[in-house]
């Protein structure tokens, strides 16, 4: 009698890949979760949206022609002429009116508005809102402004202008300044 050689069975396709899922199974769980992580929770979503801006401001009502535009209170900037031109409010705080309701408020708008300038002028910053920010009811670009030092900390201007006594912390809680006494 002839001995019968046993053939080794040939695997199935379901069987193949069910084999390649339970050895990828790890792996690509682990993708999965991963990118879910990060589009839901998005790591430094605070640091996204920040623009550099390295434009030169003047003062508004002054000769301007070289600069890219013009300060024009302690917390609102114009940027470009006619049809392109941008009206920005910086956010974060709030300046006195130029216009005020006394002396020493338009005294007061005056030196807000001059150290904003001088803020934008030592050099380049970074503002929030990418290419197309939240605007206001008048139609104004809604911007917070800063500018990372060396060492890596943020400088706010509006933070600069509140603890010079320029400006005031706007928000819920905020408390209104009166600036005529």
């Amino acid at each position: 009698m002839l001995k019968r050689r046993s053939r080794r069975r040939r695997p199935s396709r379901h069987s193949k890949l069910r084999s390649w899922w339970l050895l990828w199974r790890a792996p690509t769980l682990l993708v999965v979760v991963s990118a879910a992580w990060w589009f839901l929770y998005r790591p430094y979503a605070h640091e996204q949206g920040w623009v550099p801006v390295s434009d030169d401001f003047a003062l508004c009502g002054e000769a301007w022609s070289g600069a890219d535009g013009c300060v024009v209170d302690g917390d609102t900037l114009v940027l470009g002429n006619g049809r392109d031109r941008r009206r920005i409010r910086l956010l974060g705080f709030d300046a006195p009116e130029l216009n005020g309701a006394c002396a020493a408020e338009a005294e007061r708008a005056r030196q807000a508005r001059t150290a904003l300038h001088q803020w934008l002028s030592r050099g380049p910053f970074e503002w929030n809102g990418d290419a197309d920010p939240p605007r206001d009811q008048y139609g104004r670009e809604l911007r917070e402004v800063r500018r990372v030092l060396p060492d890596g900390s943020r400088e706010y201007v509006g933070r600069v202008l509140i603890e010079r006594n320029l400006a005031s912390e706007n928000g819920w809680d905020a408390v209104k300044v009166d600036w005529c006494r």
